[in-house]
């Protein structure tokens, strides 16, 4: 059956206290609203329709590549009415389900489950047990256990507050009942809304059996509604992330000082210590090292490649054997070859390191064709911008930069060529010599020093 999928995503969120959409607000460096919609695509949705209001167009154009169609509400008049508003763009679906924008850690399984659970009936609405109730909707069974209704909190009797299965908000119906229910649904409440939740007693007195699923974690359904809550859920999907890593092979220091932000795809006995950041996509060959305070960007690091503490590598491809840091910074398009090493407050962007080529200390490589079996020595700069236009410096194999270089581009050091320490280069240099610019050195017989008065 043709599955449509509504997203909720038009709460205030006053709680957050922010300018930002609440549905915009990140966890694991991505907008709440972003791990819904992924959910609804793993479930192969022919239709995702998100209900927008406040900040409508701040969510539109955060998620502008997302692929789903928007529709406003306004004004909002509660979450049945939210419903209405995404009707016309689901016609043709035959089942719709209804997620929220502020429900980020709700799984594919788990919704898989709810949507067999609704094969045989025309309606199915994932509940959850909780120690605790306050907040929720209540789920009302009869004698038989069969759902008669749902009442939320503040309608509901000091009875029917002591129930412990809780409304999660999700649900799945048929939608040619749906949009029925909801034409029948008033807001006659204490809050002068139209709840989706109402749609549950219409169709119990229509004779409608209505399934139930749970969910294997009461995380996978909790919402956001303040910093605290998104805090908490932060934490649970970074432990959770940490926890798959871990069984499948990768050794983290601590796992509460870990945080996934993107996609890791690591190999066998990768082992990172504590407070590295994963962001992007990460490709991590087997036996890669990583030190601590690493932050890691959209890049690959070949097999048993050391990165030292507090490096950061952003746009990236490292070779094998390879040794970065400690405070070594590579920037996007950078390239190292197998056995090179780049060392404490080397910045290198565009730039590309050849086999066994070293630049251990203090050095910028921008726009810069290196060798294999270079040294690069401390203070060296590739001088590759000036003020417009961006040149390229090369160095061929085995050359031998001396310390506190400054290489003007566009300029080519030949195959084993030495530069002298403390020289500008500006032309090209011949292989197998020794090019420098130094001026003589001289000393000034009698000269004093200057004394204070």
């Amino acid at each position: 059956m043709k599955l449509g999928v509504v997203i909720l995503a038009a709460g205030l969120g006053k709680r957050m206290q922010s300018r930002l959409p609440k549905v915009l607000h990140p966890l694991a460096g991505r907008p709440l609203l972003a791990h819904v919609l992924e959910r609804a695509h793993e479930l192969a949705a022919e239709r995702v329709v998100v209900v927008h209001g406040h900040g409508g167009d701040q969510v539109r154009q955060a998620l502008a590549g997302a692929d789903c169609r928007w529709v406003e509400q306004s004004p909002q008049l509660g979450t049945g009415h939210a419903v209405i508003q995404a009707l016309p763009e689901l016609t043709e679906m035959e089942r719709l389900l209804v997620l929220y924008g502020d429900v980020p850690l709700i799984r594919s399984t788990t919704l898989s489950q709810l949507i067999a659970a609704a094969a045989d009936t025309c309606l199915a609405v994932l509940s959850a047990h909780v120690s605790d109730p306050r907040g929720y909707g209540r789920i009302i069974r009869d004698t038989d256990g069969r759902i008669t209704g749902i009442v939320e909190e503040r309608d509901a009797t000091p009875e029917q507050r002591l129930i412990s299965e809780v409304n999660t908000g999700i649900l799945i119906a048929d939608r040619a009942r749906l949009v029925d229910w909801l034409g029948r649904v008033d807001n006659i409440n204490a809050q002068g809304e139209y709840y989706l939740t109402d749609v549950i007693a219409l169709a119990a007195t229509d004779g409608v059996r209505i399934a139930s699923t749970q969910p294997t974690r009461l995380a996978e359904v909790a919402g956001v509604n303040d910093r605290v809550q998104l805090a908490v859920l932060e934490r649970d999907y970074q432990r959770q992330a940490a926890e798959d890593l871990m069984r499948a092979g990768v050794t983290l220091a601590d796992p509460a000082r870990f945080d996934l932000r993107g996609v890791l795809h690591a190999e066998a006995d990768v082992s990172l210590d504590i407070n590295c950041i994963i962001e992007g996509e990460v490709r991590l060959a087997s036996g890669v090292r990583i030190g601590p305070n690493c932050l890691l960007k959209d890049c690959s690091i070949g097999a048993a490649t050391e990165v030292l503490a507090n490096s950061i590598i952003e746009g990236a491809h490292v070779g094998a054997h390879a040794r970065i840091g400690p405070f070594a910074r590579l920037r996007p398009a950078t390239e190292l070859a197998d056995h090179t090493h780049v060392g404490n407050f080397v910045e290198m962007k565009k730039a590309r390191l050849g086999t066994g080529s070293k630049a251990n200390h203090l050095t910028y490589l921008g726009d810069a064709e290196i060798g294999a079996g270079v040294n690069v020595g401390a203070g060296t700069v590739t001088c590759n911008y000036d003020g417009v236009n961006k040149s390229k410096t090369q160095i061929l194999d085995g050359a031998f930069i001396g310390s506190n270089t400054s290489l003007v581009a566009p300029v080519t050091i030949g195959t084993g060529a030495t530069i002298g320490a403390g020289s500008v280069i500006t032309r090209d240099t011949p292989a197998d010599q020794l090019t420098l610019t130094r001026a003589p050195q001289s000393s000034v017989p009698g000269w004093r020093r200057p004394v204070k008065r």
